[in-house]
């Protein structure tokens, strides 16, 4: 940093990452082979870029720091198999990514920036078609959530959400003297696992994600009462609601945090024919 007479940005949530520890527990997470192509979001001070350009057949990497691309530029000069983008990830079109700079599917490396964490990783799940694989450094707090089990505090949407198109591994966890400035909160390293088929197969997947929403919507509120407050369909009245949880096996008092992926999808379909009557 004292090199390139930069400083690390609050307002893009910057934390240059300056052990290399845990940089090596990503790369073997990733399992990188000489055919891989891999994109890399907030390569920052390009720590994690060099390691990937020596591993991987070609690397993008998208900075939205303006002041960061020259350093980046400088640090990967060796290197041939790597493209810097100065952009937005979560404004990009991951098609025209793969057909501009790729020759096939990507895997994703990176250490993401910490306000925009959530949003990148659903960016990732709803390409999952182009994306197999991904490795990334977040919030412990977020990995957590993104593992975590029905019925534990952890458990929400974004658990459901994730769990519902991949399988998530936490990989280790990183203190904050691993960053420079050290962030207010521990980190950690998943590997998510993306699949082809959703978990559980529902005919509608924008009502189950109504559905569970709704449930969670009031977390100290049984899964009845949560459904009969907050689902906000034409004919989804305590009836169809209590009528559904019967016939799915739901006790109506348990709270939505405790239900799994399988019983939400269960739910979804039969509430779905219940308001359809």
């Amino acid at each position: 940093m004292k090199k390139y007479n930069v400083r690390a940005d609050k307002r893009l949530g910057q934390h240059f990452l300056v052990d290399t520890r845990p940089l090596m527990a990503m790369l073997e997470a990733a399992k990188l082979s000489p055919q891989d192509e891999v994109l890399e979001i907030g390569p920052g001070l390009g720590v994690l870029t060099t390691e990937l350009c020596s591993r991987a057949s070609r690397v993008v990497a998208v900075e939205k720091d303006r002041q960061l691309i020259p350093i980046l530029e400088d640090l990967t000069r060796d290197f041939k198999n790597i493209c810097i983008l100065e952009a937005d990830v979560l404004k990009l079109d991951m098609e025209k990514l793969r057909k501009d700079h790729f020759n096939g599917g990507f895997k994703v490396v990176a250490n993401l920036p910490y306000y925009i964490t959530s949003p990148i990783i659903m960016k990732i799940i709803e390409n999952r078609h182009l994306i197999p694989l991904a490795v990334l450094m977040v919030q412990k707090e977020v990995a957590q959530r993104l593992t975590a089990e029905p019925g534990t505090k952890d458990y929400g949407i974004l658990s459901i959400a994730v769990n519902m198109y991949a399988d998530v591994n936490m990989v280790c966890t990183i203190g904050k003297e691993a960053f420079l400035p050290p962030p207010k909160v521990e980190s950690a390293v998943v590997k998510i696992m993306l699949r082809q088929k959703p978990r559980e197969e529902v005919d509608d997947e924008a009502f189950f994600f109504k559905v569970v929403e709704a449930a969670f919507g009031e977390r100290r509120k049984t899964v009845r009462n949560s459904l009969s407050r907050r689902l906000k369909i034409q004919g989804s009245d305590s009836e169809a609601i209590d009528q559904a949880l019967k016939e799915t096996g739901i006790d109506p008092m348990r709270r939505g945090e405790t239900l799994s992926i399988k019983e939400y999808a269960e739910l979804s379909k039969v509430l779905k024919c219940k308001i359809s009557e």
